[in-house]
């Protein structure tokens, strides 16, 4: 089942808002009576920054999870929601499980990821950092016109263009993300693997 984790419903339900970027937000994407035993067998992340999901070992329920937000449904309820022709191509799961002061920076994606959904797994946050804003600019952090505070299953979905702006305050410690990109072909995948392995590779010898 394309839904044993996620809440598609509550997906279809939320309206894209369309500026300045396209975007949604849906709490609750994570479906309450299939969380605990994703946390369970969450993946055991203890470098900062972004790890590749063949590079990391899990359980079986964490599995089911990765296996639903890649489904067909899911790509079919993007392409609607963004218009955008995801048919073919591939996608690409990055997993967080720690963030460091520097993290956070105003940046926009690649171009060579088309959408770019972010999955919080966070119980409640309670900590003034570690909140994504959604800004106007690329040089303001209290520029935003959406907060989306990193909360267990919440769902952030945007098209990326060159305005889809984004940051966080700064902090430092355990944060969960999972981030899932559609992308423009396979090479793209394959490249950004290789990165995050290498730059996984430099963390461990420089001691994180």
């Amino acid at each position: 089942m394309s839904d044993a984790t996620i809440n598609l419903d509550a997906l279809r339900a939320t309206p894209v808002t369309r500026e300045p970027f396209p975007y949604l937000i849906v709490p609750g994407f994570v479906k309450t009576e299939a969380m605990q035993a994703i946390e369970a067998d969450y993946p055991k992340v203890e470098l900062p920054g972004s790890l590749p999901l063949p590079s990391l070992t899990y359980g079986e329920n964490f599995k089911q999870f990765m296996d639903d937000i890649r489904s067909p449904a899911m790509a079919e309820l993007m392409t609607e929601k963004f218009n955008i022709d995801l048919a073919g191509k591939p996608t690409m799961i990055t997993v967080r499980g720690q963030c460091r002061a520097t993290d956070g920076q105003i940046h926009t994606d690649s171009i060579t990821k088309l959408i770019t959904v972010l999955i919080y797994m966070n119980g409640k946050w309670e900590q003034p950092g570690g909140r994504l804003k959604l800004l106007r600019s690329p040089n303001n952090l209290q520029d935003a016109f959406a907060e989306v505070p990193p909360d267990q299953g919440t769902l952030l979905a945007f098209r990326n263009q060159p305005n889809a702006w984004h940051g966080h305050e700064s902090f430092e410690g355990p944060r969960r993300a999972i981030q899932l990109n559609w992308v423009c072909d396979q090479g793209v995948v394959w490249r950004e693997q290789i990165r995050h392995r290498l730059s996984a590779f430099f963390k461990r010898a420089g001691g994180y």
